[in-house]
């Protein structure tokens, strides 16, 4: 009788087993990678910044006015303006950029809640246009922004705490803000 010899060929279980577990690792660690990029490269760049921020009340209305700057490394596009949580029409709202390597020191003026109609009006020698849809922002650029009666703000509110929001894709940035008196008594 003659005995004919197997030879076993291929990887032990031990070795298969561990080149399973380093690929999964890798893969792993590939996808780790993957969105903690897509997650930096979309938010950490995206930066702005409130500044000189009011929100004035009468009897005749509301205004509130702000400095946005983007102080990110990429241009942004804004979605929306909220004061107290509600989102105010583009109609209502007034923007004058900035030109680049001007600066703005001086506070916001309270202005006339009659004076702010129309496509354009004239603040402090600035021209401020209507806005009709989403505004883009460069990087480093600078808006000055007022919004005509925003809802929900009435002269009960002088002395409290109301939040101002401005939202892009990426991000919502809000600030607090005391509701002031507008008239000059």
């Amino acid at each position: 009788m003659t005995r004919t010899s197997r030879k076993r060929s291929g990887l032990s279980e031990v070795v298969s087993t561990l080149i399973l577990l380093v690929v999964a690792v890798l893969l792993a660690g590939v996808v780790a990678y993957y969105a903690t990029n897509i997650t930096m490269t979309r938010t950490a760049t995206e930066d702005i910044q409130f500044a000189k921020a009011h929100v004035w009340v009468n009897s005749t209305g509301a205004i509130a006015a702000f400095k946005l700057q983007n102080l990110g490394g990429k241009d942004i596009l804004i979605d929306k303006f909220s004061v107290r949580g509600v989102s105010s029409p583009w109609a209502d709202i007034y923007v004058y950029r900035v030109p680049s390597g001007t600066s703005i020191d001086g506070d916001l003026n309270i202005t006339a809640y009659s004076g702010l109609a129309g496509s354009g009006v004239v603040i402090d020698g600035n021209t401020y246009n209507q806005s009709s849809a989403d505004i883009p922002l460069i990087s480093g650029g600078e808006l000055l922004v007022y919004i005509v009666d925003p809802d929900n703000i009435q002269l009960d509110d002088i002395g409290t705490s109301v939040s101002m929001s401005v939202s892009t894709n990426n991000a919502q940035y809000i600030t607090e803000v005391n509701v002031e008196s507008a008239t000059t008594q």
